[in-house]
């Protein structure tokens, strides 16, 4: 299986060039550094994305989870730097920029980096209504996906989770996590999901990608002790409901096959599929509901604008003309870095109401 730390090897010269055009261009706004000394900086970032993944595969720790959220950080700097860097030389092709309006636009950057910090540590919660035909019954379903727990977001998240599925223990009857729990940043340990217990209502996960990076076996031994139900290409019943997990591994994409005996004519059949494809196939084959993540939406701008090109169904409920619905999910966690603007970390309440 190709890992999230094969990705990162891959990956870092490219990252570490980036960053020396970066810091030297930034520089030669106020006073040029010598190419050594931008080298070894550029060196220096790519090392701090670098040495940790090797580490939090094997144990994760609280100095290698500092390193990597100080990454994703800089990481998500980088980008917002970048913008800046090129909107600052455009203008000065045109007009004369004094010094000081060049700080007020770089220092622009860790003002919105406080927002978009604690935009990604605040879980929001959404409601969204389904009306459905072969309902027996009203009832709420709390959709999560891309938990992503690992080396940015560790335990803590875990927490978060939990203390928010026990709030709304009365409001809903049934969590279905569509994939990413684990993101693949650090090894998961069997104990690392025991908070989960505590949840007095039952909880499904069917995986996705990142699920894979990090040993898949690793991530369902997690779920078992901590009493969440696996559907992995299996389905199960549940008031009314017809659930049926389908995992998605992210160098696999072709239409899966899938059994049409999986679908029950008398029940409302739900598909947790990690990505938001084949919802015109899933739909045809007779599913009622798709519950999808991956995107994150974008997680933050400009990349939101990105993935709503590339992704037909980015985010949000939608409805074809059979009456079938496709919910993407934003998203509880963040990829590789704790930032997030444009885009919540949502828990999603899907009240399903009877025709």
């Amino acid at each position: 299986m190709f890992s999230r730390l094969t990705r990162v090897i891959i990956m870092s010269p490219f990252y570490m060039l980036f960053e020396f055009f970066l810091i030297k261009y930034i520089f030669l706004i106020f006073h040029p550094l010598d190419d050594l000394i931008v080298l070894g900086l550029a060196i220096f970032a790519g090392l701090i994305h670098l040495v940790p993944n090797f580490f939090e595969a094997r144990k994760s720790t609280v100095f290698g989870r500092f390193l990597s959220n100080l990454s994703g950080i800089w990481m998500w700097a980088s980008v917002m730097f970048l913008i800046d860097i090129i909107i600052i030389y455009v203008l000065s092709v045109f007009i004369h920029i004094p010094t000081e309006i060049n700080m007020l636009l770089l220092s622009i950057v860790p003002v919105l980096g406080v927002y978009n910090y604690y935009k990604a540590h605040k879980l929001v919660v959404h409601e969204k209504t389904l009306i459905l035909d072969n309902l027996s019954r009203d009832i709420n379903i709390l959709h999560l996906s891309d938990i992503h727990f690992g080396s940015v977001r560790h335990k803590q998240i875990i927490r978060q989770v939990v203390d928010k599925l026990k709030e709304l223990e009365d409001t809903c009857e049934l969590v279905i996590i569509s994939g990413d729990l684990a993101d693949g940043s650090s090894i998961v340990e069997e104990d690392d999901f025991l908070a989960f217990r505590e949840v007095n209502i039952p909880i499904i996960f069917s995986p996705g990608n990142h699920d894979y990076y990090v040993g898949i076996e690793k991530v369902f031994k997690a779920c078992r002790k901590a009493g969440i139900i696996i559907l992995d290409n299996e389905s199960m019943e549940f008031d009314g409901l017809n659930i049926f997990g389908l995992p998605y591994v992210l160098y696999d994409r072709k239409m899966p096959k899938i059994d049409e005996s999986v679908v029950n004519d008398d029940l409302i059949n739900i598909i947790s599929y990690h990505v938001p494809y084949y919802w015109k196939e899933f739909s045809s084959m007779g599913f009622d509901i798709q519950l999808s993540g991956h995107t994150h939406g974008g997680q933050f701008y400009p990349v939101v604008n990105f993935t709503n090109m590339l992704f037909d169904y980015n985010m949000g409920l939608f409805k074809d003309d059979l009456g079938h619905y496709l919910h993407v999910s934003t998203g509880v966690g963040s990829m590789d870095t704790p930032m997030r603007w444009g885009t919540d970390c949502e828990f999603v309440i899907l009240k399903l109401k009877k025709n």
